[in-house]
């Protein structure tokens, strides 16, 4: 994170059209892989990262914050490093104590160097081959932690110079491959370029080629939020964009204002929820004065939330609302769901869905269909299938959040592990794209568990 150049978001209209991209993980590793799309744990859930970024580089003392972090909800943390060009560098030990801290405290840990911020403007910036060499070094840190780490290359790793981000897919893709020759199975994130904000839109346009440029098909995209997206419409056009490519994204930075602009910190929250995508907000505490706003504590005291701290942490969309543990921790509720329905064999539900459509050629297109799922008896449901028809000619694409197959006209989602119960008043979220020919019709004739359900 730094203060960006104001700059305003082109549309997003590089990949709008563009065929459904299958993307599968193609690497039996141990470990966080990709999959459709999506980041599953190692134990093959899908996972969907809440966490905040901590300044670690600048202010080692304060690891204990981690288990503070924990403590409202998160259920990942990206770390900053430094590799030596500009900070640190955090070696082999310290990195090892820090992956063990997010190991007792049941987080998720995204390590991230923060040296390559804004190549091609910043001069001491670091370059992606650098932060690699970085990686090498310390790689015994990692090595053998491939369920609980996440490896982000390097942060912001280009700036807003046209001539240096013209190589940020050929340098990306050089450094993912000399971590896989190198022996890392771990998953990898890389950001975009324009300090993070893909402005320019050289990852939109991009990421499919980076992605199979990477032998264990194992790598996440990260779009960093600031004043490029201040409206809702930026914000949705470039996440389903994404997520309409079939490719795997994560929002890794965001606040609620910056030098920039006024980030839109409803809606980003909000469609990641609605598209099942991790977010990471920016940051704990200790930035610099001019930026101290988006201290979400006020001096690394847990009991100090600041405005941004509770915005992310207890509004809507947020932390507290929205996360669930990664399974390869043992957590007190991990929502997992053996049973199938409720134990007196009784659903009482309500399904709404939202539908968006368009149309590519005459007679044909493509949607997004994003359904809600709310419990409406008594009694927790534990363990849910839900039967959805869909008219003439509409075919699933794929989906997310759950287990998607289709028969005919009838489409099935099974609960993934992490929202398998739906307390009462409660609802889990769903969705998948599809294609259509003839005439656009909104799915219709909901059941759950066998049960018809409400419908609006």
């Amino acid at each position: 994170m730094k203060p960006r150049t104001g700059m305003a978001s082109a549309a997003v209209l590089a990949l709008a059209t563009a065929p459904f991209v299958f993307v599968q993980a193609a690497h039996a590793d141990a470990g966080f892989t990709v999959s459709d799309g999506r980041l599953l744990d190692a134990n093959g859930n899908d996972f969907v990262m809440r966490g905040v970024s901590h300044p670690h580089a600048w202010f080692g003392q304060e690891l204990g914050s981690l288990e503070d972090i924990s403590s409202l909800g998160a259920n990942a943390v990206r770390v900053v490093l430094g590799s030596g060009q500009r900070w640190g560098p955090n070696d082999a030990a310290d990195v090892a104590g820090v992956v063990d801290e997010c190991q007792q405290h049941e987080l998720v840990c995204m390590l991230e160097v923060h040296d390559t911020t804004g190549y091609g403007e910043e001069s001491e910036a670091a370059t992606l081959d650098e932060a690699v060499d970085y990686w090498i070094d310390i790689q015994s840190a990692v090595e053998g932690q491939e369920d609980y780490v996440l490896i982000n290359i390097g942060n912001e790793p280009y700036g807003n110079d046209e001539e240096t981000n013209a190589n940020w897919a050929a340098d990306t893709a050089d450094a993912i491959g000399r971590l896989r020759d190198a022996g890392f199975d771990h998953t990898l994130v890389v950001d975009a370029p324009n300090w993070g904000q893909d402005w320019q839109q050289i990852m939109l346009d991009e990421a499919a080629d980076v992605f199979a440029a990477d032998p264990h098909a194992n790598t996440v995209f990260s779009i960093h939020m600031y004043g490029v997206y201040e409206t809702e419409t930026a914000v949705e056009d470039y996440l389903t964009t994404f997520v309409d490519a079939g490719l795997p994204l994560m929002i890794g930075e965001f606040g609620h204002q910056h030098s920039d602009g006024d980030p839109a910190e409803d809606a980003i929250m909000a469609h990641a929820e609605e598209l099942g995508l991790g977010y990471v907000g920016w940051s704990w505490s200790g930035n610099s004065d001019e930026v101290s706003y988006l201290d979400m504590v006020e001096n690394f005291d847990v009991d100090q939330l600041t405005s941004w701290g509770e915005r992310i942490f207890h509004g809507p969309d947020g932390i507290a609302e929205t996360a669930e543990c990664a399974t390869v921790y043992d957590c007190d509720d991990d929502g997992n769901g053996d049973d199938d329905g409720n134990d007196d064999g009784d659903t009482s539900c309500a399904v709404s869905v939202s539908a968006n459509w368009w149309e590519e050629r005459s007679g044909a297109g493509g949607f997004t269909a994003n359904l809600e799922i709310t419990n409406t008896g008594d009694a927790a449901i534990d363990g849910w299938s839900l039967d959805v028809e869909l008219a003439s000619g509409h075919e699933l694409v794929h989906g997310w959040s759950a287990g998607w197959s289709q028969d005919g006209s009838s489409l099935t989602a099974v609960n993934a592990d992490w929202n398998a119960v739906i307390d009462p008043g409660d609802s889990a979220g769903i969705g998948f794209n599809g294609s259509w020919t003839g005439t656009f019709s909104e799915p219709t004739d909901v059941a759950l568990n066998g049960e018809p359900c409400d419908m609006s």
